[in-house]
């Protein structure tokens, strides 16, 4: 059975979780980040040193970029500042969802424990209290595929 995706329509979705004043919903183009790195540890066995056995060590996961969204009177804006601003940092889960013309979800994604590290705006719009987002740059501790 194949299970390639082969739509062309689509969008991400990102809501943010926590508690009730911090749950919100977001879109955005693109996602990157979605990476799993596992270290490996290389012990040297003989005396002579010859040999090198590698064993897997740790996994990694780089900084997750949410990029191109237009976020009004949003809490993650909020969120954001209060983190780059002010220094207050306060890790929430997330879920990714990659939505298809149908508006159903294809695949999704939960990253656990993130906090925003990075934010580049790109423009305030016409209205005062939108933005649009060139880029969000999240720390986190690990994702799940759902």
């Amino acid at each position: 059975m194949d299970n390639t995706i082969t739509q062309k329509q689509f969008y991400l979705d990102v809501d943010f979780f926590g508690n009730e004043e911090k749950k919100c919903n977001a879109q955005f183009k693109s996602v990157s980040g979605l990476t799993v790195n596992i270290d490996i540890e290389q012990l040297l066995k003989n005396p002579e040193k010859e040999f090198k056995h590698s064993f897997p060590s740790r996994t990694r996961f780089p900084n997750l970029i949410l990029k191109g969204g237009l976020l009004k009177d949003s809490k993650v804006i909020e969120w954001c500042k209060k983190a780059i601003n002010q220094y207050q940092f306060s890790p929430t889960d997330l879920k990714v969802k990659l939505i298809n013309g149908e508006k159903e979800s294809v695949l999704a994604w939960n990253i656990i424990h993130a906090y925003p590290v990075k934010w580049t705006v790109k423009k305030q719009t016409e209205k005062e209290n939108s933005l649009v987002i060139d880029s969000i740059e999240l720390a986190y501790n690990y994702f799940k595929l759902v």
